[in-house]
């Protein structure tokens, strides 16, 4: 019988910002902040659900989970301005 694998948090960052901005650039104006936060640690999430809310000075955007799991922490709250790569969550992901 195989002993289950430990799990290690992995690190969810902050996307590049929509591609669409390199074409357009007219919602990139502007500083970025955290509009909402939907997670919190101990949470369930599975695939595509969403973590935060994003602003710009003219667009909110979503920021989907890329993988299931559960979360373990929290970087970002409500006006933080998260530059791109930065830490947003700590998942524990399911395999």
């Amino acid at each position: 019988m195989n002993a289950p694998t430990p799990t290690v948090p992995i690190e969810i960052r902050m996307p590049r910002y929509p591609e669409c901005w390199d074409t357009c650039g007219s919602c990139a104006s502007g500083d970025i902040f955290v509009l909402e936060v939907f997670v919190q640690p101990g949470d369930r999430i599975e695939r595509e659900d969403n973590i935060i809310s994003i602003e710009t000075g003219k667009v909110a955007l979503d920021i989907p989970c890329p993988w299931s799991g559960t979360v373990r922490e929290v970087f970002v709250e409500v006006g933080d301005k998260p530059e791109e790569g930065a830490p947003l969550i700590s998942l524990l992901r399911d395999d």
